[in-house]
């Protein structure tokens, strides 16, 4: 990531806390992105950093560094957006089940980054060419709520809120068989398959995978559940399930076990995201009801 450095050394006591003397300076920012950069750790006075309302004094040297977007090639296109919440900030979408995130072999275009790319006009550049604004990814095949990043700053943000695991995403997962316990966490080391790329596999090697599961629903030969990820690895809920001997139903990709109810892809949703807003702080909680697929299978369930 680029970034353009200014700097100002104050000659004379302005009496003013360090966040309004930015927004006079930076007329072409607003004053929540400076707050955002100072917060984030992008503005530095005599090399340290401080709190938006440190008072600035005659001598003090101010340097800010500001995040430039990379230019993507990529095409903007006109897909329909389920839009949950938006602001100067961020997006949140609710994705549909069969939507690629971000182009890839395969998939060059009809992603949700070129849908995205038509909506907003402009995103972070921190996720490179090909995927600009994506600070996480949905499978193609699962649905629901994901955040995407509407510049750098707020990027930075999210992905610092990953790492320290403070953001909170659950799923709703149908999976196969009868879970017995309420509750329980997996805790493995996820990494490539050995033999087949285009899988995951728990393994001894890899990095660590958490997932909370909470049962809301028997059904005989299939459990629902709430399925909460402190990590977020590639293929995790659906390798996790497969572990515990319950794949999720209609994962083509991790079971063999048959799937009766005629919908292409695993029946897992990403229902709920919680995450501190990247300039103001503010716990949000963002959510996607079930699709209609879905739903239609748990009333067949009923029926059952």
């Amino acid at each position: 990531m680029s970034s353009r450095r200014t700097e100002f050394i104050i000659n004379e006591n302005t009496g003013k806390r360090l966040d309004a003397y930015l927004a006079g300076e930076l007329k072409e920012h607003t004053r929540s992105f400076i707050k955002t950069l100072i917060t984030q750790g992008m503005v530095l006075v005599n090399g340290k950093q401080v709190k938006a309302g440190y008072m600035l004094k005659t001598g003090d040297t101010v340097i800010v560094d500001i995040p430039q977007a990379e230019q993507t090639g990529l095409q903007a296109q006109d897909i329909p957006l389920d839009i949950v919440y938006e602001d100067e900030d961020i997006i949140v979408i609710n994705k549909p089940q069969g939507m690629v995130v971000h182009p890839a072999a395969g998939n060059p275009d009809g992603t949700l980054v070129n849908a995205l790319l038509f909506h907003c006009r402009d995103l972070s550049g921190i996720g490179g060419e090909l995927r600009p604004g994506i600070v996480h990814r949905l499978d193609k095949d699962t649905s629901g709520v994901i955040v995407a990043a509407k510049n750098d700053v707020a990027h930075l943000s999210l992905s610092n809120q990953l790492k320290d695991r403070s953001i909170k995403k659950t799923y709703i997962a149908l999976c196969h068989g009868n879970v017995k316990e309420d509750t329980g966490t997996i805790r493995t080391n996820i990494d490539r398959h050995p033999k087949d790329r285009k899988k995951m596999a728990v393994s001894r090697m890899g990095r660590e995978a958490v997932s909370h599961y909470e049962v809301l629903k028997r059904y005989g030969q299939y459990t629902l559940l709430a399925v909460e990820i402190e990590t977020g690895r590639t293929h995790q809920i659906r390798v996790h399930m497969k572990h515990m001997g319950h794949p999720v139903v209609g994962d083509a990709l991790y079971t063999k076990l048959r799937n009766p109810f005629g919908v292409d892809g695993q029946l897992l949703h990403a229902e709920k995201l919680r995450l501190r807003h990247p300039t103001t702080g503010q716990e949000m909680e963002f959510s996607a009801p079930l699709p209609q697929y879905f739903e239609k299978v748990l009333d067949t369930l009923k029926e059952i």
